[in-house]
């Protein structure tokens, strides 16, 4: 391009781009502002731009101009927004492809948009074209040879700027520096704002600074883009070249027959596993089948890495691996006592069961049910188990599982199939005889992908499991040695068959003098060692822990009594803090300090006309349950039963009003007493539901007391169910009923005749102090009620 001076004009010099029109169409353009030294292709939308292109078209200089406008939000075209200061350009090869026009522009100067003639599309605008002024042409060399320097150092560092680029700078001439600098400031990838404030500087030596800045920034951006290219291939160059160092020394090696490839290393250390394993032959055939196989397939196909990994399962269960049992009973005793106080009887069953494993020699097809309310132990006793036996101890949770495949494996038609989680253990515990834990056997869910409980009736079947099928190996496994030991919180949600497969010991509530032995010589000192505080400063005393076990943590198992006790530790460590030199001791008169006023707090049983106690089971242990009964009116018959009482006690409820209504004056009572009252019977603690046959002696002695008017002589609670003909029958849950008796400080209890033997074989520290009387017939229960 050839800047016109007005020294020229005054000389009367015509050049060719001396009589550009006074009146130019415009077109925005929304990336960059475009500068007079470039050529490029332009694309615009053919709507609304056609009829500007072909008015220009028809001109005879083909000239337009180009203002740079940034794309609006709304889309709507506000002349406002475009800049005054844009480039004329003359257009050439106009095509027209699928809504849009494509044109070369070929840049020719400066135009400045003086007034807006129309602005709508077609835009027109009266247009001037701006001169610079002379300026010191040293300075202009100076600052057009640093451009050149700058622009050629930004080719040799740039590899996107080609050697047609560095013949195109030739061209340039420090002489001719106004397209030279229009020239660099388009070649830069700067704002388009900083651009078009090269644009407007119409000065050369101002617009040779700025395009000199942005150069300068380029070049930055340039270098270290280059930094970090020559740092990336120089760590691709070394793992390239560590890559092939190792893959010509495995070819060395391989020549001297010092080593192997990965699928004979695969292939050797899958048979070096089974060296050490008496594998079946049905097993061992198929495991050789696949080793055939795998060195069949390339490395790099996908069945490989499938057959690979089946035989790395394959190969790591523990074919007739064992570990020898350590069949002590003195050991076992003092391993059981180590970890637990009181459960005495669970205790001795365990024992007798590892008696008869060590007079036979060993312990195998075995499936134990600990079944007991939260905190009692389940778990831990479990463990005591293994190391009892010096086995391995391996423990899954089966809450809330729902596919089968969780135990008998996934077939290896699926993707990402495993095996279930018995192979898993075996694996694990690399023995073929752990101690495995089913925990929660009682919350097994079930969903469209299968029953789990189903699934584990082969697994704790002593006549099936010798041959467990997981359908991942496809393999027969024996489970046979395995020590199953399972756990539960209530029976009810178990499976009738897979219940009728396990050996059950219950496990019981703790009463308070068992609760406190635990606490001191395990909760307490646990809680002291997760804290990191030291027994010689934060000590508590017998009498504190005793009111913490019946004013804050009531329930059967310990769980809760633990959360207390750390709930002192950790009020305690804040005082310590405070005073690191003090110490703190817990007594009954600074308990509530820590802990707030009791939850639980002695209750007097309910006593009156009508009202007795019953004994009752729940899945958390014993509990006491008040019964009334009450005469609404006597205006007519009725009975109306309320407590959120499920189907059994509605029916014990039922056969207690049949009875004493039919027997009434056998008792004392009125013969048409209840052919006259509305009788209300209420089980207290409504919210609670409540069923199960123990309430039906109970709640028949409540309706004869309100009858005939008589009320009990003294606290006493009962427990056994009633027929029609007076028949007491026997009840469950005989040691925790007795518990719940013995927490509420009632010493006299009746219970059926049939469930003497269970409470005979309770311990006698739970027997101790309490008078228990045993009932066939109802009228036992009404002389001990009444006449004695």
């Amino acid at each position: 391009m050839i800047e016109v001076t007005e020294e020229q004009l005054e000389r009367g010099l015509a050049l060719p781009d001396s009589s550009l029109p006074e009146r130019l169409y415009v077109i925005p353009i929304s990336n960059k502002p475009f500068f007079p030294a470039q050529v490029q292709p332009i694309v615009v939308d053919e709507e609304p731009w056609a009829t500007t292109i072909e008015r220009v078209a028809k001109t005879p200089h083909r000239c337009l101009a180009l203002c740079y406008a940034p794309e609006p939000d709304d889309g709507a075209l506000l002349t406002d927004r475009f800049e005054r200061m844009g480039c004329v350009v003359r257009i050439h090869n106009v095509v027209r492809d699928e809504g849009k026009i494509q044109f070369i522009a070929q840049g020719i100067r400066r135009t400045w948009v003086h007034q807006w003639l129309h602005k709508s599309p077609p835009l027109l605008a009266s247009v001037t074209y701006p001169y610079p002024r002379e300026e010191d042409a040293q300075e202009i060399k100076a600052y057009g040879i640093a451009i050149i320097d700058s622009i050629k150092e930004l080719v040799s560092i740039n590899p996107l700027y080609t050697e047609e680029l560095r013949d195109y700078l030739d061209r340039f001439s420090p002489n001719d520096a106004s397209p030279l600098t229009d020239f660099a400031a388009g070649l830069t990838t700067a704002e388009a704002d900083d651009l078009q404030e090269v644009l407007d500087a119409v000065p050369l030596l101002k617009r040779m600074e700025k395009v000199l800045l942005l150069l300068k920034k380029e070049l930055e951006v340039a270098r270290l883009h280059l930094q970090i290219n020559r740092q990336v291939n120089a760590k691709l160059e070394d793992h390239q070249r560590n890559f092939f160092l190792r893959e010509q020394l495995k070819v060395i090696q391989k020549e001297l027959g010092i080593s192997k490839d990965d699928k004979e290393s695969d292939v050797d250390e899958f048979r070096a596993r089974l060296e050490k394993c008496k594998v079946p032959e049905a097993a061992m055939k198929k495991i050789e089948d696949e080793l055939h196989k795998l060195s069949m397939l390339e490395i790099g196909s996908p069945e490989y890495a499938v057959t690979r990994n089946y035989l790395d399962w394959a190969t790591s269960v523990p074919w007739g691996v064992t570990s020898d049992d350590k069949l002590d009973m003195e050991h076992a005793r003092t391993t059981l006592d180590k970890y637990h106080d009181g459960l005495d009887d669970v205790k001795d069953r365990i024992l007798e069961f590892l008696a008869v494993g060590a007079y036979k020699g060993e312990i195998s097809g075995s499936i134990l049910l600990l079944i007991g309310p939260p905190g009692v132990g389940k778990t831990s006793i479990g463990k005591s188990i293994a190391e009892a036996l010096d086995r391995k101890f391996y423990r899954f949770s089966l809450g809330g599982m729902r596919d089968e495949a969780e135990i008998k494996g996934h077939r290896r038609t699926y993707i990402g199939a495993m095996p279930g989680k018995l192979v898993q253990a075996l694996k694990d515990v690399e023995v073929s005889n752990p101690v495995i834990m089913l925990d929660e056997i009682d919350k097994i869910g079930a969903s469209y992908q299968g029953d789990p409980a189903s699934a584990l009736l082969e697994v704790l079947d002593p006549e099936q499991n010798k041959e467990f099928l997981d359908h991942y190996l496809d393999l027969r496994l024996d489970l046979s040695k395995v020590l199953f030991v399972c756990t539960a919180n209530q029976l009810d949600t178990i499976p009738g068959p897979l219940l009728d497969r396990m050996d059950m010991i219950r496990l019981s509530g703790y009463i308070t003098e068992e609760k406190l032995a635990i606490a001191r010589n395990h909760l307490w000192p646990k809680c002291l060692g997760r804290a990191g505080v030291k027994k010689s400063l934060l000590k508590i005393s017998n009498p504190a822990l005793r009111n913490i076990i019946e004013g804050y943590a009531r329930e059967a198992g310990v769980r809760n009594l633990e959360k207390t006790l750390n709930k002192i530790v950790r009020k305690s460590v804040v005082k310590l803090l405070k005073d690191p030199q003090g110490k703190i001791s817990i007594t009954p008169a600074n308990l509530e300090e820590y802990l707030g006023p009791p939850i639980f707090r002695d209750e007097t049983p309910i006593s009156g006309v009508g009202v007795v106690t019953g004994l009752a089971w729940t899945s958390l242990g014993g509990a006491t349950l008040p019964i009334e009964a009450t005469v609404v009116h006597n205006r007519s018959a009725g009975f109306k039963i309320s407590g959120q009482l499920g189907d059994v006690m509605k029916e014990s409820a039922e056969l207690a009003y049949s009875y004493a209504a039919s027997n009434i004056d056998l008792y004392g009572g009125s013969e048409n007493f209840f052919e006259k009252a509305s009788i209300h019977l209420h089980v207290p603690e409504g919210a609670t539901p409540k069923d199960g046959p123990s309430a039906g002696i109970t709640m028949t002695t409540a309706l004869i007391s309100l009858a005939c008017n008589k009320k009990l002589k003294r606290p006493i609670a009962m427990t056994g169910e009633i027929t029609l003909t007076g028949q007491v029958l026997a009840v469950g849950g005989i040691r925790e009923k007795v518990i719940a008796a013995r927490r509420q400080k009632i010493k006299e209890l009746i219970m059926p005749a049939a469930n003497q033997r269970d409470y005979d074989e309770l311990p006698d520290y739970i027997r101790k102090g309490l008078t228990v009387h045993f009932a066939s017939h109802y009228n036992d229960v009404y002389q001990v009620v009444f006449s004695k």
